[in-house]
């Protein structure tokens, strides 16, 4: 399939010296839904600015349907853009905001109230249109803007973190809403976020940046659970650490010294052969506390140091090896009954669960 945008070997540098984005080579395929996920500084949002043509690059080529847009202006690459603040105009009703791509672009007014009300009706406005921006509640402000990024049937909408500005029950219900509207259009959409949730949850992929590198580009689960590298591992989700020493290598598996007489077993991930340092990186779902003997392949003696309730779970860290630091999660039923700060019991895994990375630079 030809992908509808293509980076090839893009770069950006802001001051000719240091580089934001690095040769960044990606794909984005008609219809998905695309995450582009980092931390701050990472250089997901200025990559999304490139694409829309706020932004240009220092090196490279951006191709749109097999076309180089790298030179065209932002208005004539026809891409709905909705930004973190929504943009709105504040004098114009929740209808005029919607209605103004298809009026700059000289649309019949029939069209135009055709598509508006359609557009409303897909994210659920239909009744406010009289409203103006400031007697809207947050969301309902972030559905105008998305309303109006794709009314004039784009071929693409990025969303530059649009979920930012809103609390934690709402932002968590626009994302499934968000992601129905793009079921529902069948439209590309290109999002940019530094939340791990949002983008495991809406994601029909998701490409991990840092320091201005692309780290992995993956299905949501395969992300997750067969991340790339040491900072893709602990960037999505959580991940217990412990380093060491490869004392052992064979085929796809590392047996790793983490301090005098302790071994522990690992699949291996970019870890180095025998006596490159690494660690072992263990989510913490995949502990199991006081397990049963000889049935997982690594164990480690714990101190429970303390259980914090989360609603369904609870977070149990736990001391090992002296000061090492391990958290698991577990059901709060079978924490509350079993655990209490200063027990000492038996922390295991097994070795599928555990990562063997190449240390971060």
């Amino acid at each position: 399939m030809t992908p509808l945008v293509r980076f090839e070997n893009v770069q950006k540098s802001y001051d000719g010296r240091a580089l934001v984005v690095r040769d960044l080579s990606l794909d984005v395929a008609p219809g998905e839904f695309l995450t582009l996920l980092g931390p701050s500084g990472s250089g997901k949002t200025t990559t999304l600015l490139m694409l829309a043509g706020f932004e240009s690059p220092t090196g490279g080529e951006i191709l749109l349907e097999g076309r180089p847009i790298t030179r065209l202006p932002p208005h004539k690459r026809d891409i709905g853009m909705v930004f973190q603040n929504y943009a709105l105009f504040p004098h114009m009703t929740v209808w005029q905001n919607v209605a103004f791509p298809l009026a700059i672009r000289g649309l019949p007014r029939p069209e135009i109230a055709e598509r508006v009300a359609k557009a409303l009706a897909v994210v659920k406005l239909v009744g406010l249109e009289s409203r103006r921006p400031l007697q809207l509640s947050g969301g309902q402000q972030q559905r105008v803007a998305l309303a109006r990024a794709f009314v004039f049937n784009p071929r693409l909408v990025l969303l530059d973190e649009p979920l930012g500005a809103l609390d934690k029950q709402l932002r968590e219900q626009m994302q499934y809403e968000l992601k129905q509207i793009h079921e529902a259009l069948d439209v590309t959409m290109v999002y940019v976020t530094h939340d791990q949730s949002e983008a495991l949850t809406m994601s029909d992929r998701i490409a991990v940046f840092s320091a201005g590198r692309l780290q992995q580009v993956g299905a949501p689960r395969t992300v997750y659970e067969q991340p790339a590298n040491a900072f893709v591992g602990q960037f999505i989700g959580e991940s217990n650490r412990l380093t060491g020493t490869v004392v052992e290598a064979e085929g796809g598996r590392r047996r790793v010294r983490i301090a005098e007489g302790c071994v522990i077993d690992a699949l291996a991930v970019d870890a180095g052969g025998p006596g490159s340092a690494t660690l072992v990186a263990i989510r913490p779902e995949h502990l199991v506390l006081a397990p049963a003997s000889g049935s997982y392949a690594n164990s480690l003696s714990a101190r429970v140091e303390d259980l914090i309730y989360q609603g369904d779970t609870a977070r149990v860290r736990l001391s090992v090896l002296g000061d090492r630091e391990l958290v698991a999660k577990v059901p709060i039923r079978f924490a509350d009954t079993s655990f209490k700060r200063g027990d000492s019991i038996a922390v295991a895994w097994q070795a599928d669960d555990g990562r063997a990375f190449a240390p971060e630079p």
